[in-house]
């Protein structure tokens, strides 16, 4: 091995753990690498799968742009490595009545797509100031918006591992984290996944799910998803009993699993927790003009489905509430 060569992956390292401490001090909760080679195949073949099964029914961009999902290098051509990270979301622990609108726990706070993104280019603004000028490189920053299979690239990296509920799942954060990856041409070295065990036995998730989208065989039925429901279906498909309070979203997979229970609430401070969110009737819902959704869910991922969509969600979950049992 030359003294040329030695020099080049010392600098590699040394890269790659000044891009980790940035990365914290940026604000993530967690950060890996993995190398921008394909997804494996085990990966590859759930996915396709999960798509001949019809399970992605009502989400037709999930069938577009493959050879992207599964090859980074794809999305960036020349790409060598992915950086990962994390921003831990998990509030801290508050009650609700069945009268009070239930919103997934991430749309409590500001929209996170951009603010991943800024904090992203910022970690490139970084990499940039460790190289020489003259240095060519390009990078790509990602936020689930693309066709990336994210959560494979994020196990790879050594995150977490994905479980029953098909999420990401952080030994120690558990699995309310959101994920945004930093594709690069440089060569970094890559972490290793986890040795664990992953879910094991456990099956809570599976029996938390309200309507049975998660299924003992490993497929996830979105048209049965509730978090799917009140984001992006004309209707509810005949599931409007088993809505309860869920305004939007749903956590109940999450929260069910050991994991997280385990996990302590986030102490970050990137995203903007809002508190109101948590209180809202869902009768005055019903009542609520354009200037009262836009005050409350302004830079919200709420804000996208817009108020007909919310004012629809509130009148199913009031609807099952009023029947007589």
């Amino acid at each position: 091995m030359s003294y040329l060569f030695c020099l080049v992956i010392l600098f590699a390292m040394e890269l790659a753990e000044a891009i980790k401490t940035e990365a914290f001090r940026l604000g993530f909760d967690a950060v890996g690498i993995t190398t921008a080679e394909p997804i494996e195949p085990a990966h590859t073949q759930a996915f396709s799968r999960w798509l001949q099964e019809g399970c992605a029914e009502g989400l037709p961009y999930m069938k577009r742009h493959l050879d992207k999902r599964f090859s980074p290098s794809c999305l960036l051509e020349g790409a060598c490595s992915v950086i990962c990270v994390a921003l831990h979301y998990k509030p801290s622990a508050f009650s609700q009545s069945s009268s009070i609108a239930q919103i997934a726990h991430f749309a409590l706070y500001d929209d996170y797509h951009p603010i991943i993104k800024e904090r992203l280019h910022r970690l490139a603004t970084f990499i940039q100031t460790r190289l020489t000028r003259n240095f060519a490189w390009r990078y790509k920053v990602c936020v689930d918006s693309a066709p990336l299979a994210e959560r494979a690239l994020a196990a790879r990296a050594g995150l977490g591992f994905l479980g029953k509920n098909h999420m990401l799942i952080h030994p120690v954060l558990g699995s309310q984290i959101l994920l945004g990856e930093l594709l690069t041409t440089l060569p970094l070295p890559p972490d290793a996944p986890l040795s664990l065990d992953g879910c094991g036995r456990c099956s809570r998730c599976l029996e938390a799910c309200p309507t049975g989208a998660l299924h003992p065989n490993g497929l996830f039925q979105t048209s049965r998803c509730i978090s799917f429901l009140t984001q992006y279906a004309a209707d509810f498909a005949g599931f409007e009993q088993k809505l309860g309070n869920r305004l939007f979203g749903c956590d109940s997979c999450l929260l069910a699993c050991p994991y997280e229970q385990k996990a302590l609430p986030s102490r970050q401070t990137l995203l903007r927790f809002h508190p109101e969110r948590t209180a809202l009737p869902l009768q005055e819902i019903l009542q609520w003009e354009q200037k009262q959704f836009d005050c409350l869910f302004k830079n919200s991922c709420i804000e996208k489905i817009g108020l007909n969509k919310l004012r629809q969600n509130a009148a199913a979950c009031l609807n099952h509430q009023n029947k007589p049992q």
